[in-house]
């Protein structure tokens, strides 16, 4: 079909504007504007079908679709996935399913099995429903509650498990998942205990809300119950001190042992002095409960009784967080046993994780177990991972040059542009669709192998797309390009921060990969931004401090400026920290003021501080910025350093520390 008069009119007026009054005819599904859109570019009319989607203007959104298809455009099946989500109650099985299998190849498709699965749930069509679910490749909790639910009624033994499974969860669930447990409490399959026992996990994560959804489920509990649940949280230390609470019902227990797990994060003296007083109004198993709890608050501040209270905790079973540090304990008190015996009781899986296999091998070696340990550091030094640097420097091998590198060839590169995936990728990326573009990027790279997988980064490294070019080089399992793992540009610009800084080149690069693998538009949720991750009142602060009197908050986001901030601040960062590496990584993520604070009252060995810091996020920061850097010292052909030497040897209290404050 041919455009109107009145559509060829608007779309030759100048500068935009028939393209932005077009558009705007389009979504008011005007007949004037043509039954068929032609705006300057098909990237314009995908733009217009995506509006229309989001305005759920389904007219229009299939009038952009029929014209975009008949051009043949990339991203034409993406304006079918949203007609589909607009009007999924009303869509024929046999036109999905069509859809389905046709980009089957495609994460969109995945998405709208996931939702037509919802909808065939709401209508109880479980013989559907059942031959589509074993295709849904995502995670989707509604989906798994719809499934348990549907199970259930189709006498599934299985699904009876998995829908207790899906209950026992410190998180927040999605309402339909209410369904599957009210099935499973009637049946008397979700007992009174499971619900005590999913409570105390949302107490944990003081998930107050949830909480009190769940204790509903219980006979006798009411809205005074509910609030005392409130008043344990605002004010614990009141409710323990005046015995607000009572001990007779198991909801008052419970109550007063989550009040003193409470204030055991905050005043674990004043906390152990109240249990004193209290314990007795405890059985042994809420005791040995309330002393597991204790240990993990006092290990994760570095008290030297950490240990001793998880030997109190007597037979509690400890969770995954409570055993990992009861092994951090254990190593910061340079207890080699008592790290070897509780690594020894972790979850098989858990024992495979590379960080216990290579604290494992360490506990055996200090007790002079070289042979046991060099099993274990054999085989993970084979890993180009922190723990597999730090493996392979424990044997005493001297760290030399990543291996060579594997080129990927103009025909491997030919053959992965050619994969409709990769193509929707970039041309999603070219219209600032982020997320799009990465999910299709993953999903079409999904089952290549090494060398694909480094063709596929080559090709994002060519576009400027480091990120993805990093994330999908280092997926590779035989075959590598570290270039592509570790790329450096903007060398020009860094090379002389780094000098005028003293700073090592390899140490910044290994910063910025992981604040925002060279994402320069990269903002985190507290506001940090650019490659070097500046958060705007310390840019403010850099500014006054160098003299910048036309500073603007805008300017963070820009390259030269950006480098150059971020830049001094790890300057000022390794100043503070005495000129070290691994204290001034703690301090550029966390703050100057605590990894002073999370030192021993002795000197401690680089990689334990680093294992024991208390935040999860800085931790995991620490050693891939350290590990990092590693590999860019090699790329870069900087001065070489072992891991072990970055890591250093942290001061113990009162050791010579510079004094400035925060």
């Amino acid at each position: 079909m041919q455009l109107s008069k009145f559509g060829v009119a608007l779309a030759r007026l100048p500068g935009g504007i028939g393209r932005r009054l077009f558009a705007s005819c389009l979504l008011m599904g005007l007949l004037a504007c043509g039954q068929v859109v032609h705006a300057d570019s098909p990237d314009d009319l995908f733009l217009s079908a995506r509006n229309a989607y989001n305005t759920r203007n389904l007219n229009a959104l299939t009038s952009a679709s029929q014209a975009l298809h008949a051009q043949r455009y990339i991203l034409a099946p993406y304006t079918d996935y949203w007609r589909f989500l607009l009007d999924l109650n009303q869509a024929d099985k046999a036109s999905i399913r069509a859809f389905l299998e046709q980009y089957r190849d495609a994460p969109f498709a995945d998405r709208l099995r996931g939702e037509w699965l919802k909808v065939l749930a709401r209508r109880q069509d479980w013989s559907t429903f059942f031959e589509e679910y074993p295709k849904l490749q995502r995670d989707d909790m509604a989906v798994s509650c719809y499934a348990a639910d549907g199970g259930i009624q189709q006498g599934q033994e299985s699904a009876v498990r998995d829908g207790k499974a899906l209950w026992m969860t410190g998180n927040e669930l999605p309402a339909n998942c209410g369904a599957v447990f009210e099935r499973l409490q009637t049946g008397g399959v979700l007992r009174e205990e499971d619900i005590w026992a999913r409570t105390r996990l949302l107490l944990q994560g003081s998930k107050m809300t949830v909480a009190k959804t769940v204790l509903q489920r219980l006979p006798n509990i009411d809205n005074n119950n509910l609030k005392l649940l409130d008043k344990a949280y605002q004010n614990p230390q009141q409710v323990l001190e005046k015995r607000q609470i009572s001990f007779k019902s198991r909801l008052g227990k419970e109550l007063n042992l989550y009040a003193l797990e409470r204030l055991s994060r905050s005043q674990p003296a004043l906390a152990l002095d109240l249990w004193e007083k209290l314990h007795t109004n405890f059985d042994v198993a809420d005791r040995d409960y309330f002393w597991g709890r204790f240990a993990l608050h006092a290990a994760r501040k570095h008290d030297p009784a950490a240990l001793t209270y998880f030997q109190r905790a007597g037979s509690a079973v400890l969770d995954k967080d409570q055993q990992e540090w009861k092994a951090r304990a254990a190593m910061r008190a340079g207890d080699w046993k008592a790290l070897q015996l509780t690594i020894a009781v972790m979850p098989e899986s858990q024992q495979e994780e590379q960080v216990w296999q290579y604290w494992k091998a360490r506990a055996l070696k200090e007790q002079k177990q070289i042979v046991a340990a060099n099993l274990i550091l054999v085989k993970l030094s084979r890993e180009n991972t922190y723990y597999g640097l730090l493996a392979e420097e424990e044997m005493g091998d001297v760290i030399t040059a990543t291996p060579a590198p594997y080129k990927a060839n103009a025909e491997e590169i030919r053959a992965v542009l050619d994969n409709a995936g990769i193509q929707r990728a970039l041309a999603l990326r070219r219209l600032e669709m982020r997320t799009e573009s990465r999910d299709e990027w993953r999903y079409a790279s999904r089952d290549f192998d090494d060398k694909q997988l480094i063709a596929t980064a080559e090709i994002a490294f060519r576009e400027g797309w480091y990120d993805v070019a990093i994330s999908t080089a280092d997926r590779t399992k035989l075959l590598h390009d570290f270039a592509l793992r570790y790329p450096a540009p903007y060398r020009d610009i860094m090379q002389g921060y780094a000098a005028d800084n003293s700073l090592d080149e390899a140490w910044i690069y290994g910063l910025i990969r992981q604040e925002s693998r060279f994402v320069s538009w990269a903002k985190s949720v507290v506001g940090a931004s650019g490659l070097m991750q500046v958060m705007p009142e310390t840019a403010k602060w850099i500014a006054k401090r160098m003299g910048m009197g036309d500073y603007k908050p805008a300017m963070i986001n820009q390259l030269d400026t950006n480098l150059k901030f971020g830049t001094h601040y790890l300057r000022y960062t390794m100043d503070r920290m005495d000129q070290q590496p691994l204290m001034a990584t703690a301090a550029y993520n966390a703050g100057p003021g605590r990894p002073k604070r999370w030192a021993s009252d002795k000197p401690l060995e680089g990689a334990v501080y680093a294992e024991t810091i208390p935040f999860s996020e800085t931790r995991d920061y620490v050693k891939k910025v350290l590990g990092n850097s590693m590999y860019y010292s090699q790329q870069l052909g900087t001065k070489p350093q072992s891991l072990k030497q970055r890591l250093g040897v942290v001061p113990g209290v009162g050791e010579p520390i510079n004094p400035e404050q925060d």
